[in-house]
């Protein structure tokens, strides 16, 4: 056909072996067509790939046809002369970088090999320990004192006499054991029954990001019995405590098995309860109910599926309907200033979480920007200038809160409804307003592209653009100092949802954290700058795997964060959230539900999770109720405050199922990255859909399971209620009502009758940087204060492409 084709389209230019192919394309057509003299650079094969935005070789070939159209029939395709072009005459190379260098396509594969060698080493040093132990005591048993820890001879120890050749060959032999063991192995083995004294002392001082803070070792029980915090191993053998401090160690130390923190936090529970329904006002209603009487406000966002696919709302009856509920309506900065009001933002005890993905980097601005306007009421309030400064502002009625101020509102953060803080103070007091802000806002935004095309499906924008602005995001975390916020919570739990087993949530999971790790560094970023701001979110079950969820997931992290990518300790601890499974929630025998929300709990507990939801019973049919949740939280509350087990901080360690278990299920993550590595890592693998493949392929076994009762559900496939009649029935189910949908549609209108004026050229300016290849975050701070999120996806949709899903 080639003799016949006047333009050709060589697709998937991007992959290995296209340089060949695009050789051997040209050569063809130049004999098909006998045309032995043109050079090859303007043979009209065009090298694409045409699943990328804005693809330079699509462009390319886009011109040429419109050229040649023009040619045959005389005639331009009307419109034309308004689409970009690309030169038709330009020389026809491949296209553009991958997002990663073809020489770093192994890295799945390659930490598989370091974790590998990592545990295979650590056997041989136990052995070598082991030796050197018994070595010791053959010594002492013949009458030899061996240098106190484990430290070899010293040259100018002499022996005696009477010790004779069995002893020196012993010593010769103990040391060259010793001799195998890297300095920090014998350090640490030599420190040993110091640190365990440590541990049994009455409390002991240990330094997080430098502050000292001392702990009670032990609690005591009604009983009187101390219980430690902290248990250690009782082995005094030297291969066993290798083996221990090189694979599991305490609690806060590498490879950080056992936890990523020496101790529990005892000023704040890990309790981070998911809300959202309705208006702003109603879901900011609920996070004080949750908050009530608690250590810490910990907020996790629930977020309405309009605003999860970056739209405002509309009276469209496909839109209108889905307002507010399953999640809170957000679509401009004041509906954020609204939802997090009545919380210190920069209150090291405020913390935030929003569960979002697509339009992250908008609904992450407006958040900022709420903080920022934050410090900048609070300036104005101790001043006394927040009245005048309001009295400054536009013209017409600002926006107010829609209802009366639940139990416990300070008022803090509605003082500049309407308004941005940059307007209404200095731009010297600005700047330190928003410095503070951003240093000491706690939280993450979940932002995980990837899992959304594998799993989700709320991807909007084309994956390549999804990508770059998680990546602007991180590049104004580190210009910005922004060292408490998660810039990405890298989530298993919508994949478990979507069907997978526990092995690939773990696996699809850790595997897209390593890809943007790679993704990140080929932009230029340092380990360093960008590992402290990645947290995870996992999953609990009632699967046996799930107990070691995270001891492997933390074991993995911090064996390849330190020995292959070189990352300081702060990088190498892996901090993760877990929701209770929503998936395991049943609508037959609702009260059943609870039972299984405790036992998951319970698991994620125990395995050290840094915060934790736990599902309301009646998740299954809707948005919980407030007596619901607050049972759903009661269950965590009991579980940290009441089991007497809970106190003490590391119980599965030295559990012989527990080591077998993070041991088989750490080597089947690894050779899951095997898997993918030869697909071409995750991206690879990403386009032939193989981890959706996986995922429906696990979800369809776990339902022929359930359906044919080989996998025994209580009070649905066994032990069912002889009379189903008398089953627990929700009462109302939680809906947005017609007022509040009309609400949030009279507050939008207003929004954007206030920035009518400003609005279009901020939207241009966004795309102005998003085309020259600025920071696209950084410009999204200033859009989101006079555009709304609708209109912002609409502008990017522009110049980033929507998403289409591989086929």
């Amino acid at each position: 056909m080639l003799e016949l084709a006047d333009l050709v389209v060589l697709n998937k230019s991007d992959r290995a072996g296209a340089e060949d192919a695009l050789r051997d394309v040209r050569k063809q057509w130049r004999r098909n067509q006998g045309d032995f003299a043109l050079p090859y650079e303007a043979v009209p094969v065009y090298p694409t790939v045409a699943s990328r935005w804005s693809d330079p070789g699509t462009d390319r070939f886009y011109a040429a046809l419109l050229s040649k159209l023009a040619d045959k029939t005389g005639l331009g395709l009307p419109g034309a002369e308004g689409r970009r072009r690309g030169d038709p005459s330009a020389a026809q190379s491949l296209n553009p970088e991958p997002l990663l260098p073809g020489s770093r396509v192994r890295y799945l594969a390659e930490i598989a090999e370091v974790v590998r060698s990592y545990r295979a080493r650590t056997e041989v040093l136990a052995e070598r320990a082991s030796s050197a132990w018994a070595l010791s005591r053959s010594l002492r048993e013949l009458g030899d004192t061996p240098p106190a820890g484990a430290f070899p001879y010293p040259e100018s120890v002499e022996m005696a006499p009477a010790a004779g050749e069995a002893v020196r060959a012993l010593r010769l032999r103990y040391d060259a054991a010793l001799a195998e063991l890297s300095p920090e192995d014998r350090a640490a083995l030599a420190d040993w029954p110091g640190l365990r004294a440590r541990y049994r002392a009455a409390r002991q001082e240990y330094v997080v990001r430098e502050r000292s803070l001392t702990v009670e070792n032990q609690v005591e029980t009604l009983s009187h019995t101390l219980l430690p915090k902290v248990a250690l191993p009782r082995s005094e053998e030297w291969g066993a405590l290798l083996r221990y401090l090189r694979l599991e160690n305490l609690p806060g130390a590498f490879p950080f098995t056992a936890g990523v923190f020496p101790f529990k936090r005892e000023s704040e529970d890990p309790t981070r309860m998911f809300a959202g329904e309705g208006t702003p006002e109603r879901t900011n209603r609920r996070f004080h109910f949750l908050c009530r009487a608690q250590r810490g406000a910990r907020l996790s966002t629930a977020f309405d599926s309009v605003t999860l696919y970056g739209r405002d709302p509309d009276p469209r009856p496909d839109i209108y309907g889905k307002v507010g509920n399953s999640g809170v309506s957000v679509c401009t900065i004041d509906d954020a200033k609204k939802l997090y009001s009545g919380f210190d933002l920069l209150d090291p005890a405020t913390s935030v979480s929003m569960t979002i993905n697509g339009p992250a980097p908008i609904l992450l601005a407006f958040f900022l920007n709420a903080a920022i306007d934050q410090a900048v009421e609070k300036h104005l309030r101790t001043s006394g200038r927040l009245e005048a400064a309001r009295a400054q502002g536009p013209e017409g009625p600002l926006p107010l809160y829609g209802e009366e101020l639940p139990e416990g509102h300070s008022g803090l953060g509605l003082g500049l409804l309407g308004m941005a803080g940059s307007d209404v103070v200095d731009p010297e007091t600005f700047a330190r307003c928003r410095a503070e802000a951003l240093g000491a806002v706690r939280g993450t935004v979940q932002a995980d592209i990837l899992k959304e095309d594998q799993a989700q499906n709320t991807c909007i924008f084309s994956t390549e653009f999804g990508l770059r602005m998680m990546g602007d995001i991180q590049e104004f975390f580190i210009a910005n100092a922004v060292r408490n916020f998660y810039s990405v919570s890298i989530s298993g739990y919508h994949i478990a949802e979507a069907g997978a087993n526990p092995l690939t949530q773990l696996a699809f999971t850790l595997a897209n954290a390593f890809t943007y790790c790679e993704y990140y560094l080929a932009r230029g970023m340092a380990i360093d700058e960008f590992a402290q701001n990645f947290s995870f979110f996992f999953s609990n079950g009632l699967d046996a795997e799930y107990s070691v969820i995270g001891r492997v997931a933390r074991r993995i992290w911090a064996i390849a964060l330190r020995e292959r990518y070189g990352a300081a300790e702060r990088g190498q601890k892996l901090k993760y959230h877990v929701q209770t499974s929503g998936r395991s929630l049943h609508a037959q025998e609702m009260a059943f539900n609870d039972i299984r929300t405790t036992l998951q709990a319970l698991t994620a507990i125990q395995d050290h999770c840094n915060s934790l939801h736990t599902n309301a019973f009646d998740e299954a049919v809707t948005t919980p109720t407030e007596d619901s949740v607050r049972r759903a939280l009661a269950i965590q509350l009991i579980i940290q405050r009441e089991l007497g087990l809970a106190r003490n901080e590391n119980p599965l360690q030295g559990s012989y199922v527990i080591e077998e278990l993070t041991d088989q299920v750490e080597e089947a993550v690894l050779r899951e990255f095997e898997r993918l590595s030869e697909r071409g890592g995750v991206l690879g693998a990403m386009e032939t859909l193989y981890q959706r493949g996986r995922i429906q392929d696990e979800s369809l076994e776990y339902e022929t399971r359930k359906h044919s009762g080989e996998l025994p559900i209580v009070g649905v496939n066994t032990f069912e209620n002889p009379q189903p009649e008398a089953a627990p029935s929700v009462s109302a189910l939680m809906r947005s009502s017609e007022h509040e949908k009309e609400r949030q549609l009279a507050a939008l209108r207003a929004f954007h009758e206030r920035h009518k004026e400003q609005a279009p050229r901020a939207l241009r300016r966004l795309q102005e940087v998003a085309l020259s290849g600025g920071n696209v975050f950084a410009e999204l701070m200033e859009t989101v204060k006079v555009a709304s999120l609708g209109e912002i996806t609409e502008a990017l949709f522009a110049v980033g492409g929507r998403y289409r899903r591989s086929m």
